[in-house]
């Protein structure tokens, strides 16, 4: 394991490089990357929404069935497949995580298979996670850890868990001005509220554990959004954190399951590039501004002003999401398909597809380079020799 000077982050009695990789679906985030961060001893992440795009023989299948539980089943069945190469490249080192959307309609189906699939930890964010441990109930060995973005979530999930008997065995805690996708407010205009700045919400929730009677390294903090830089993990980490987490700048490594068309787009983006919206999930979202997102935003009031529920606005039959602005005609949020707008991102077909990302800057630039020298970087600040400055 890489030497550094860090503590390691310790989950569930294993000693972990503090570093993790963050799910990114669609396929974004498959086995080839989790497996390659896992087997340096870091966090790998296997994000679960529809994985069914690396797997032709499922596409196939998925072309011949509009049924909703039959294209569960094969997206269940495209998890596991991910989740034993995740592991069978990793040779037993660091941990291979599952992120699971609580947004999505079919999460329990998605967590349960993870567990039975050997995940070692189920990472769930999109919504407040307050059934995961009812879930997992039969697996008590697989750690569960909750995305939240502030005191007052994780306050609300931890009383409620307490409650089962069950911690968070880790809590990421995601800055919405800073993280890519999916983000951890309910409006737009909330994006940038102090109430989600990292000096804020650590010294807050280490407050907390002292109110509940939870010591202060009983569990790990792992802050999530614009950590790109060793600077910053040092920071952070003297702070009160115990791990960071990163996702575009893992997105854009050499491992990474997307089109390199799709790391292109991410590693070349600029501030000016980079926009905030309402996703069809009724979340706030950042992505790059490419021409679909684009042509779509200029069209969004519109296309909103003639929503309407109806289900067969699922063209595909998936229903992949519990609350769906497009089949459900839910005007104040996103008009489109998220699942093919994803998988065209991450095949690459940057004209038609939606690329999350963040809003900072990355460590490489604009550079594709190998996963294990990212991690070398945000631990001990050496840059590749090119690199360097």
């Amino acid at each position: 394991m890489l030497a550094h000077a860090f503590k390691p982050l310790m989950i569930k009695g294993r000693a972990l490089l503090p570093v993790v990789q963050g799910g990114m679906g669609v396929g974004v985030s498959a086995h080839r990357l989790a497996g390659a961060v896992a087997r340096e001893g870091a966090v790998g992440t296997v994000a679960s929404v529809d994985l069914r795009h690396h797997h032709a023989d499922l596409v196939e299948r998925s072309k011949l069935t509009k049924d909703t539980a039959v294209l569960d089943a094969l997206n269940c069945e495209a998890l596991d497949r991910e989740i034993q190469l995740a592991r069978g490249l990793a040779n037993g080192q660091g941990m291979i995580a599952v992120n699971v959307m609580k947004a999505v309609d079919s999460h329990v189906k998605l967590v349960q298979q993870a567990c039975q699939s050997g995940a070692d930890a189920i990472v769930m964010g999109a919504g407040l996670p307050f059934d995961l441990p009812d879930v997992t109930a039969d697996y008590p060995n697989t750690a569960l850890i909750p995305i939240l973005s502030d005191v007052r979530g994780i306050a609300v999930v931890l009383k409620k868990w307490m409650k089962k008997g069950r911690k968070p065995d880790a809590i990421v805690i995601e800055h919405p001005a800073h993280a890519g996708g999916h983000l951890g407010a309910t409006r737009l205009d909330d994006i940038n509220n102090e109430k989600f700045e990292f000096e804020r919400v650590l010294p807050e929730t280490l407050a907390l554990f002292d109110e509940l009677g939870l010591s202060r390294d009983e569990i790990p903090l792992i802050v999530a959004g614009g950590v790109n830089s060793h600077e910053k993990v040092r920071r952070y980490l003297e702070m009160g954190a115990s791990g960071v987490q990163l996702g575009t700048a893992f997105a854009v490594t050499e491992e990474g399951d997307a089109h390199p068309n799709f790391k292109a787009v991410l590693a070349g983006a600029q501030r000016e590039d980079i926009v905030e919206f309402m996703s069809v999930a009724g979340l706030p979202a950042r992505a790059v501004l490419t021409p679909w997102l684009k042509n779509y935003l200029n069209r969004e009031s519109r296309l909103q002003g003639n929503a309407k529920a109806d289900p067969a606005r699922c063209t595909q039959g998936m229903n992949c999401l519990s609350v769906c602005g497009l089949r459900d005609g839910l005007a104040k949020v996103g008009q489109f398909c998220i699942d093919l707008k994803l998988a065209a991102a991450m095949r690459g077909e940057v004209s038609k597809g939606l690329f999350f990302r963040g809003a900072d800057s990355l460590p490489f630039g604009d550079k594709i380079r190998p996963v294990r020298e990212l991690i070398e970087y945000l631990l001990t600040g050496q840059k590749p020799a090119e690199l360097a400055i």
